[in-house]
């Protein structure tokens, strides 16, 4: 269960912000997010099935008299997916508090390093195609307090977001596979070996992996004691992520193919697949 609940709270607030009934709100904090990195600054990369935890390092500065206790007061990092935080389209926000050391203090202000984890099930954050991209970074601030008045059976209570967008973005990215698999085997030498193989994508709406098709992929090669593969040649997926191509055998080796990735799906490679050549 998403313990902050703030796309709920942006929405609820942006639904109020359009009745013309004056209200008395409490006063926005001075708050500063900064030095902000998400995922140790790489792409954040979803497959789906398995929670990707996302960690997160950030400075936050607040006023001396602002007690941030995780109780009623909180301060932390989430990401969103939109132009703006009023056109949020979807977001993530940490399930479990962040947690912050006091770095230095001011006779007005108190500066914390803080961490937090993200921890993304995909099922419970990812709905679809879109939502592989660019994400932003929002810092965020809430507050509740509640009176309970046993004599007159009697419970108040209340609870405010604030919200300040735009500290950075991420990629989130569909995780990809790849395959390899290289016949006929053993094969003599100098005879010409088909290296089949299939790209696929975690596809969020269906929880399944379909096919990539049109994207280039290389084929490389690896010699038997050898310590690292070399390219062969680039071939391009077809329909339903399937490749193939022929070479001829030359040597005992692996063959295997490798995905670069695109700025929506993350890299691939395949294990290599030992021809034993006569």
């Amino acid at each position: 269960m998403r313990k902050f609940a703030i796309g709920a709270a942006v929405s609820g607030a942006l639904a109020l912000s359009a009745l013309a009934v004056p209200s008395a709100s409490a006063a926005t904090p001075d708050l500063a997010f900064s030095n902000v990195v998400v995922n140790n600054g790489k792409a954040i990369v979803v497959g789906t099935t398995s929670t990707v935890k996302v960690p997160i390092t950030y400075t936050l500065t607040h006023p001396a008299d602002l007690v941030i206790d995780n109780k009623t007061n909180i301060a932390g990092i989430a990401l969103y997916r939109g132009s703006s935080l009023s056109k949020m389209q979807n977001e993530m926000e940490p399930d479990d508090i962040p947690s912050c050391t006091t770095a230095s203090t001011t006779a007005t202000t108190v500066t914390n390093s803080c961490t937090e984890v993200i921890a993304i099930e995909p099922r419970g954050y990812l709905y679809s195609a879109s939502d592989a991209g660019t994400w932003k970074v929002a810092g965020f601030y809430g507050h509740s307090t509640s009176t309970t008045d046993d004599s007159g059976d009697h419970l108040s209570f209340e609870y405010g977001y604030d919200l300040w967008g735009g500290l950075g973005t991420t990629q989130v990215k569909r995780a990809a596979k790849l395959t390899t698999d290289a016949t006929p085997e053993p094969v003599k030498k100098g005879q010409t070996l088909t290296v089949k193989g299939a790209l696929t994508r975690a596809d969020w709406e269906t929880t399944k992996y379909s096919g990539y098709t049109g994207q280039p992929v290389v084929l490389q090669f690896k010699a038997k004691n050898a310590t690292a593969y070399k390219t062969v040649k680039t071939v391009t997926s077809a329909a339903k992520g399937a490749l193939t191509t022929t070479v001829k055998a030359s040597a005992d080796g692996s063959f295997r193919y490798r995905f670069a990735g695109t700025a929506t799906t993350g890299a691939a490679t395949a294990t290599g697949d030992y021809v034993d050549v006569k």
